[in-house]
């Protein structure tokens, strides 16, 4: 069956047109996949999907990720780097994707999103929160991860603030929400691409049950505030006052961004 798969030139000219080819009718291309850009589950026969071709010194291996994450490219990475990716799923050397039969989405390891919920006081009154927080660098997309970490440049880009004290609500960012369903965490959602349906920017593996407190403010005031800070920066804190005062370090060395977003859900 034809697949939603998208071939850039620049992939196209890494595997050949054959093998673009191959991919775009449905073979050697999967149906299910793990997005390698936000790492939750695709279907390539129902959503429109991106083909990357991860690029090392001596090897090359095809992903496959949510058109509406990362469009389709080709992506430099240290040789060392994708082979270890590749023996860690496989437990064989890597090979070149025309030779792949079903080239799953194989990919350098990635960063992950944490993410704690808490209630931060802000003017005397408890307010629900999202503590996000990657367990590594943020590379920016397309890019090697050379320059560092982006994580915090790039949610500014999306519209977050910058936090020098947590003493205040942050802005309202339009378009993204928060997802809750039956008293239980779904997923952080932003705006889809041209305006169309929102997608998980964050999206928990299995529900996330938050305490009775953190629902009720959520409700009472359907508005959740979502603060980030890069790797390290806040650390697993086991109370919420431990959780405020690594928040306030964070604030203070220039390490947080926050924004508010309404509450899709109950």
């Amino acid at each position: 069956m034809p697949r939603m798969l998208d071939v850039s030139e620049d992939v196209r000219a890494e595997i050949g047109d054959a093998e673009a080819d191959r991919l775009l009718v449905g073979d050697n291309a999967p149906g299910s996949y793990d997005c390698t850009s936000c790492r939750t589950p695709g279907d390539s026969e129902q959503e429109r999907t991106s083909t990357v071709l991860f690029v090392g010194e001596e090897t090359a291996v095809l992903a496959f990720a949510h058109a509406t994450c990362i469009p389709s490219q080709v992506v430099q990475v240290a040789e060392e780097q994708l082979q270890g990716a590749v023996r860690s799923i496989t437990g064989s050397d890597a090979v070149h994707p025309e030779q792949l039969e079903h080239p799953a989405a194989l990919s350098p390891e990635q960063a992950v999103l944490g993410i704690t919920s808490g209630l931060v006081l802000i003017d005397d009154e408890l307010h629900p929160a999202l503590v996000v927080e990657p367990t590594g660098a943020i590379a920016r997309p397309g890019t090697d991860g050379s320059r560092g970490d982006e994580f915090l440049p790039l949610l500014l880009e999306q519209g977050f603030h910058p936090v020098h004290r947590v003493d205040q609500l942050p802005p309202v960012l339009h378009g993204w929400s928060i997802l809750l369903a039956m008293g239980q965490l779904h997923a952080v959602l932003q705006p889809g691409t041209g305006g169309g349906a929102p997608v998980a920017w964050w999206q928990a593996h299995a529900p996330l049950q938050v305490t009775e407190g953190w629902r009720t403010a959520a409700n009472k005031s359907q508005t959740v505030l979502v603060f980030a800070a890069p790797a390290g920066a806040i650390g697993q804190q086991p109370r919420e006052d431990l959780l405020r005062d690594a928040l306030d370090r964070a604030a203070a060395g220039g390490l947080l961004v926050a924004a508010a977003m309404p509450l899709a859900g109950t």
